[in-house]
């Protein structure tokens, strides 16, 4: 879907109701426009069609959003190479007409007959009847339902059940359980946001309840293989009854430990894990299976015996998690940093009271255990510290203060959510609890490749980049610093890899409340976690640690848990099971 100057997701005439699309939103942006790559077009493909039976007459395929052909023409190579001698009907729907053309003249080219409708399938599918499509092969619009326009986004809510922040693979995954045969096969390319975020409960949960079984899921990870700024996933999906098998699973992953030995693609395509090269970067591709959670709340793992086993024995010996014992929260929201965020405000607005400009934590000054000793940036901050609650300064009290804020009013009042909210103009959006500022808090960064979780003791603000979590949320604060240590370890990291993996572009890693909040600790009262407790307040109180330091630690957080009483189980770990650690 591509073209400002066609329809969007539905017209006044089509159902009855008027649409109001945001036309500052540019054209990539609102209908998602990144077509499918010629090698990955080629991958998805065949991989759908080995879930084919290609006994039929007849195949009926389908892309709903065919852009320029590119899946239509895999579709007519792929069918040619596996010896299929049916007819073969090919339909696309385009947005784009500009597409259209360009994908009709490929098409023609290559000597492929294909009927290819200027339009917008969501709206045509209404009219289409159910378990008459063979094989839907879609590369869905990277584009979420806000950035259509508040009336569109609402009329896709209702229709298709969407809730949160959601893209358009929802309603196209809604569609193609419906419009599938009984042996129907769906292909679809899309983000791998869906496995592990919160957002991405909504296709977790439709795929789940659909009917549609899940037979292979690809995690191509941070392979790159689009333009676009979207680490990719490929689910083939199918209409047939369970086989009781499990789903295959595979991941790729930028890997600096090793040199790949294959080709990117040929290592997706075997059963056992390996290192791949693509674009002259190695990579990490690991084959396991897919064994669906039992509510659609959890994220999707990669399993295999080893992992399973090692999870497995955590749990049981999983005293709490993070989440059990510890509010995390995100830093500070203003919507407006260039106003309250800087590190020169002797020279920028010399008038601004001292009282009201606090230090920052970003999280470019966390460290593990650690925050810098000196903060650049500083934040003007217009609450009552005392104030356990939010309560706003009166400005009228800080003459420096109003006569700066002054010369940003039109942008601050700009911000009608402020405003809506009942808050006054000059206001942060997000200040969080102002007391709690004082008291000492960990503190880790949304965005990092390793575990950077810090103590703080100097009061100073969070920002909305990074989270924190109050020691004046514990009883006995003996448990930040066993959180400090787990958090840190390599433990923690393979388990955050194992259970949450939401993993970016070069190795990184999104810390935030929901990832977190899972990881485990073992039970603070053996002496080994008395031991690690004890090793993270001289790490956070000491000097710069060293390698051997961290070793030991890694080490120590292990023992802990293998110290630990299996609350979950009265098994015990063998000598051989404890090398898992």
């Amino acid at each position: 879907m591509t073209s400002a100057d066609q329809k969007d997701i539905a017209t006044e005439e089509e159902v009855g109701q008027s649409m109001t699309i945001v036309r500052e939103i540019t054209d990539e942006k609102r209908h998602g426009q990144h077509y499918t790559p010629t090698e990955l077009a080629d991958f998805l493909v065949e991989r759908s069609f080995a879930a084919l039976a290609l006994d039929a007459e007849s195949l009926t395929v389908i892309d709903p959003a065919c852009g320029d052909g590119e899946l239509l023409l895999a579709a007519a190579s792929i069918a040619s190479s596996t010896g299929y001698s049916g007819s073969l009907n090919l339909i696309g729907y385009e947005l784009d007409e500009a597409a259209v053309i360009a994908a009709n003249r490929r098409l023609d080219a290559a000597g492929v007959r294909a009927e290819i409708i200027l339009g917008d399938f969501l709206v045509h599918q209404r009219n289409m009847s159910s378990g008459t499509v063979d094989l839907i092969i879609t590369n869905p619009p990277y584009v979420r339902t806000q950035h259509l326009g508040q009336e569109a986004a609402r009329l896709l809510a209702n229709e298709f059940s969407l809730t949160g922040r959601v893209d358009l693979t929802h309603p196209f995954v809604s569609v193609a359980s419906r419009l599938l045969s009984k042996d129907g096969t769906l292909g679809l390319l899309c983000s791998n946001r869906f496995l592990t975020t919160l957002s991405g409960e909504n296709v977790r949960r439709t795929l789940m309840n659909s009917g549609l079984q899940v037979g292979e899921l690809y995690d191509l990870g941070d392979t790159k293989l689009f333009k676009a700024a979207v680490l990719p996933a490929i689910i083939v999906a199918n209409k047939t009854s369970p086989t009781g098998r499990p789903s295959k699973y595979v991941s790729a992953y930028e890997s600096s430990s090793s040199k790949g030995n294959v080709s990117l693609f040929d290592a997706l395509r075997t059963s056992e894990s390996s290192m791949a090269f693509h674009n002259g970067k190695d990579y990490e591709v690991k084959v396991g299976s897919f064994v669906p959670p039992a509510d659609t709340k959890t994220p999707w793992r990669l399993s295999d015996p080893e992992s399973d086993q090692w999870l497995e024995m955590i749990k049981e010996r999983t005293w709490k998690t993070f989440g059990d014992i510890a509010k995390i929260r995100v830093g500070i929201k203003t919507t407006a940093d260039r106003v309250f965020l800087g590190d020169d405000w002797e020279r920028s607005a010399p008038n601004v009271e001292d009282e009201l400009l606090l230090p920052l934590i970003t999280q470019n000054n966390i460290t593990p255990w650690k925050t810098s000793d000196s903060l650049e940036m500083k934040v003007l901050y217009p609450y009552n510290l005392s104030s356990n609650k939010r309560q706003v300064l009166d400005i009228e009290d800080w003459p420096g203060t109003k006569a700066y804020l002054l010369t940003h009013e039109q942008q601050l009042q700009g911000r009608k959510y402020v405003i809506e909210g009942g808050r006054k103009w000059y206001e942060i959006w997000v200040p969080q609890r102002p007391a709690l500022w004082a008291e000492p808090k960990i503190v880790f960064p949304d965005i990092s490749e390793n575990p950077r979780f810090a103590l703080d003791t100097t009061g100073a603000v969070v920002n909305g980049n990074c989270y924190w979590i109050s020691l004046a949320d514990f009883e006995n604060e003996d448990i930040a610093y066993l959180m400090l240590a787990v958090a840190n370890s390599s433990l923690g990291l393979r388990y955050y890899d194992e259970v949450c993996g939401n993993r970016l572009y070069s190795g990184k890693r999104r810390w935030i409340t929901q990832y977190v909040r899972r990881l485990p600790l073992p039970s603070p009262d053996t002496a080994e976690s008395k031991k690690l407790i004890a090793e993270a307040r001289a790490l956070t109180a000491g000097s710069e640690a060293g390698g051997e330091q961290f070793k030991q630690l890694d080490s120590d957080v292990a023992a802990a848990f293998v110290a630990s009483p299996p609350f979950g189980s009265t098994a015990e770990l063998t000598p051989a099971e404890e090398t898992l650690f």
